[in-house]
């Protein structure tokens, strides 16, 4: 399970993706966040549905990877699906036995938020797939430029947020080498109830959180080292522009949110 969390990582590629400013990517995943949350009918989230297709067509990425992508959460979707299929009592009655009550308009009130989760997850994580972590720094950091004039530390807070979403993965790989480690002393974690499974991830947790403040404090040290003094006076490589495929984008993106609010207007809401 640990090797299918993907979060933070990057796939290096040449797709339209890949080669858009990471500046507008970002811009762009929050603009489609709302574009998933406003509409309150199918046609409004087919709309959302459609538009994720075509950027994973567009940054070429393997499909294996958007499903392990989602792999992790499912568990996740898949209570909250129930839950609200339980507690939505609307159309037609299809089960009705003790507790259970289920209707046909739980059922897709549950499909609807499902799939709305499920389009969330996927699109914010092409993000991270497709933007390198330099690049998802500078764009960062020249975005949150005006709040320098409250003095507010951009940049450090940049590299904090980029450096905690880099780790995310070598986190996940450290824990699971704790893991095969300790089974391989004789350790149960599998079995058991609740309370013992915990229990169990003691002698994981314990090493982990000693693995983290080493990473940090080599980290810090290397940074040191390098006379790394925060962002200024600090100079880049490689500058930040927009093409026409930034502007495609954009309108892209522009009209999908759009049509989301055409069709909660013009349509009635399924949920």
């Amino acid at each position: 399970m640990l090797s299918d969390i993907t979060i933070g990582q990057y796939f290096p590629g040449e797709s339209v993706l890949h080669r858009m400013d990471p500046r507008v990517k970002i811009v762009l995943t929050i603009a489609y966040i709302a574009a998933i949350f406003i509409p309150q009918n199918w046609a409004g989230l087919g709309v959302a549905v459609a538009f994720l297709i075509v950027c994973v067509a567009c940054s070429r990425l393997p499909l294996r990877l958007i499903w392990k992508s989602l792999k992790p959460i499912l568990p996740i979707v898949l209570i909250t699906a129930v839950l609200n299929a339980l507690y939505v009592h609307q159309g037609v009655v299809l089960v009705d036995w003790w507790i259970l009550h289920i209707t046909t308009g739980g059922l897709i009130h549950a499909a609807f938020l499902a799939l709305r989760i499920l389009c969330l997850i996927a699109g914010s994580s092409l993000l991270t797939y497709t933007t390198g972590p330099t690049a998802l720094t500078d764009a960062l950091e020249r975005l949150m430029k005006p709040l320098k004039v409250i003095r507010v530390p951009v940049h450090e807070l940049a590299m904090m947020m980029t450096i905690a979403l880099r780790f995310i993965p070598t986190l996940i790989e450290e824990t699971d080498k704790i893991m095969s480690a300790q089974k391989a002393r004789g350790a149960d974690m599998e079995s058991g109830g609740v309370l013992k499974r915990i229990r169990a991830l003691i002698p994981v947790l314990i090493p982990l959180f000693v693995s983290s403040f080493r990473r940090a404090y080599d980290l810090a040290m290397a940074m040191e080292c390098r006379c790394y003094h925060g962002g200024s006076g600090r100079t880049r490589m490689i500058q930040l522009h927009l093409h026409r495929r930034d502007a495609i984008a954009i309108a892209a993106t522009a009209a999908c949110v759009a049509a989301a609010i055409v069709f909660n207007f013009l349509l009635p809401a399924t949920i």
